[in-house]
């Protein structure tokens, strides 16, 4: 059985069905149930990526699981969803990150 992988293309390649495969990446934002804290990220699949925190996989921050996705942005290239995490990190990102993210 073929795999589908991505290529490294920017449309992430194509399947063995002959269908172009649009690879997506995330810029996120999770909060502990727990505890006032929020963590910031990038990805390509933000359900895995949940589970792995949840799991204790991100030695970082496994003391503040679980965690629950409050925020998210979509853009088609790695080096965006990069740049927007490194914005949230800012002061200016965390102000912005205040205003779009809902109050509990």
């Amino acid at each position: 059985m073929d795999r589908i992988s991505d290529s490294g293309s920017e449309d992430g390649g194509s399947n063995p069905f002959g269908c172009t495969i649009k690879v997506m990446y995330y810029a996120y934002v999770i909060k502990s149930l727990f505890y006032d804290y929020y963590y910031k990220g990038h990805c390509h699949d933000l359900q895995t990526r949940l589970s792995q925190h949840n799991a204790g996989k991100t030695t970082s921050i496994k003391n503040k699981i679980p965690f629950k996705l409050v925020y998210f942005e979509v853009f088609e290239t790695l080096e965006e969803a990069v740049k927007r995490e490194k914005y949230f990190k800012t002061a200016a990102g965390r102000k912005y990150l205040k205003g779009v993210i809902p109050k509990e």
